[in-house]
């Protein structure tokens, strides 16, 4: 089982997406999910591999934004909650 990595919110923040996803060792693929109330979902497997799934489709705004907080909520990383309408769910 791999060890997460240590991110601080300045990374989670200021890093190029791809280098964030690369440092956190995190894949990012296409959801299948067609649902406007579906921001995107991070899965952390028993191996150690995370996982985003992100909704098709969306602006690279909206991609970028949700990737970051997904990022940061599964790596404990301090960050200030999302306004309504978006909420996160732990499985």
């Amino acid at each position: 089982m791999s060890v997460p990595p240590a991110l601080s919110a300045a990374q989670v923040l200021d890093s190029p997406l791809e280098a964030l996803l690369a440092e956190a060792g995190v894949e990012i693929f296409d959801s299948s999910i067609a649902d406007r109330s579906f921001f995107g979902a991070v899965v952390q497997r028993k191996s150690g591999e995370t996982y985003l799934a992100m909704p098709a489709g969306r602006s690279q705004l909206e991609h970028d934004t949700m990737a970051r907080y997904l990022i940061a909520q599964a790596f404990d990383v301090d960050l200030p909650e999302l306004p309504p309408p978006f909420t996160t769910t732990e499985i």
